[in-house]
């Protein structure tokens, strides 16, 4: 009469019928106040009402047979409770909820009115993994639900590799849970859960995300390549995943090709050139963790660099391999096959190599850096030049025996007028510039004059006038 909506009173009328055990008028009453849900998949429990209801079946677990409850069940409930136990028979638990009437109630909700990840929470609630995953599969559910619902609960109790046997059960080769378990993969590494992420992708065979997670352990967090020394198992360990991932690929070639649709794929190619890398990445963790034990390291303001790293990153491990050994020459075979293996900007390595020796005073061990360049066979002709005008760029204050033995090793005169043009030793720019070829010499010549003009060098300028 009042207009009022009577949801609320069919829900009470409910429950008191649950309450008073008559399970089959409980569910006529229900059948007026709730509705399925709109969306299956929605990452929810359903509503708090069929929460409500199955919290209350859960609670109060009385083995009693539906058919001792059933005094008045019409032939309609009676077909309505077979197609829930026919819906459900193909993932029903053995033991307490097969047998169990107040079990049966709650699926029976459950699947009228719940959605899949309340049923299968209701199934992992109960130790029922298996009818979780069964249910989860039949229903094609988003991976979200299979995260929330039985990933997270499996690995926060301890069940992982129980999930794991019942996943290969289900499927040996895993194909039908490609898309849950990358999935979980992501979940894990955006939790930073590393270690149960590097397990999962044991149990997936993706050697290729399996070697990342391990390049990620052999790396986080290290602050000197003493500590990376301890950590070169992980080394070892990327390559044992990548060798085992070619050989699976050089199997499967042979035959009909495997349908590896969510392990990450990589052409051999690749694969060999990342086994070299770690080859690579295990000889400088040598050499240096030998420097730092020896203490012949200096270098602090790096951040520690490997070569899993950019080009930056790999530019600065050939840095700090020529920097950190007892002389240039000892680091430099390592440096210039990291620079040849990775086809890096060697002249732009060998320039910041310098710049860090005049930082040091270590003018000498620039004359030493010049010489293993040039013997390297592959520098071009203006290399050894390009670092020194470099260093002059950034540091005017090189003592003069030291600026005139540097400027002195440079093979191109053009390059030494520049040198002193740029030390302002004009004196010694003029005596070089007179000795070009006339045409040249008398541009250089002028060029020398205008900055004796200018920096107000009047010796200078008056010779140069002479001359011209």
């Amino acid at each position: 009469k009042s207009g009022l909506d009577p949801g609320g009173a069919w829900h009470a009328w409910g429950m008191a019928c649950l309450k008073a055990g008559n399970l089959s008028s409980a569910r006529e009453k229900f059948n007026r106040c709730l509705k399925p849900p709109m969306d299956l998949n929605q990452l929810s429990h359903g509503s708090r009402l069929v929460q409500d209801v199955v919290q209350y079946l859960e609670s109060t677990v009385k083995p009693i047979l539906i058919a001792d409850d059933d005094y008045f069940a019409t032939l309609r409930e009676l077909e309505a409770t077979l197609r829930t136990r026919s819906l459900s028979l193909e993932m029903m638990c053995e033991g307490k909820i097969q047998h169990n009437s107040y079990y049966q109630e709650c699926l029976f909700y459950l699947h009228s009115y719940g959605t899949n990840l309340a049923i299968i929470s209701f199934y992992m609630r109960h130790d029922c993994m298996r009818e979780a995953l069964l249910h989860l599969l039949n229903k094609e559910s988003p991976s979200e639900v299979f995260i929330e619902g039985i990933f997270i609960p499996s690995y926060e109790s301890g069940k992982l590799h129980m999930l794991e046997n019942l996943l290969e059960t289900i499927d040996p080769g895993l194909e039908s849970w490609g898309v849950y378990l990358i999935a979980a993969c992501k979940y894990l590494q955006k939790k930073n859960y590393y270690h149960i992420l590097y397990e999962l992708q044991q149990f997936m065979k993706d050697h290729v995300r399996a070697a990342m997670t391990c390049i990620r352990f052999f790396t986080h967090g290290a602050k000197s390549y003493t500590e990376l020394g301890g950590k070169q198992t992980w080394l070892l360990k990327i390559k044992d995943h990548l060798k085992v991932y070619l050989q699976e690929v050089s199997r499967s070639s042979g035959r009909k090709k495997m349908a590896f649709t969510f392990r990450k794929k990589m052409s051999a190619t690749d694969v060999s050139r990342h086994i070299n890398t770690v080859d690579l990445q295990m000889e400088v963790t040598k050499f240096l963790h030998q420097c730092e034990s020896s203490g012949t390291s200096q270098m602090t303001d790096f951040s520690l660099p490997t070569l899993f790293g950019n080009n930056n990153m790999k530019m600065d491990v050939a840095c700090k391999v020529i920097l950190e050994g007892k002389n240039i020459e000892e680091g430099f075979g390592i440096a210039f096959r990291v620079l040849q293996d990775f086809q890096l900007e060697a002249t732009e390595v060998y320039s910041k190599v310098a710049k860090q020796l005049v930082k040091q005073q270590k003018y000498s061990e620039i004359r030493q850096l010049l010489k293993c360049v040039n013997e390297s066979g592959v520098a071009a002709k203006n290399d050894g030049d390009n670092i020194i005008l470099n260093c002059l760029n950034e540091f005017k204050n090189i003592p003069a025996e030291d600026l005139d033995n540097l400027i002195q090793d440079m093979d191109s005169d053009e390059n030494k007028i520049q040198a002193y043009m740029m030390c302002n030793k004009l004196r010694s720019a003029y005596l070089v510039s007179v000795r070009q070829e006339k045409a040249r010499a008398v541009q250089l010549v002028q060029h020398v004059r205008q900055l004796a003009e200018s920096s107000g060098d009047d010796v200078v300028k008056a010779i140069c006038a002479q001359w011209l």
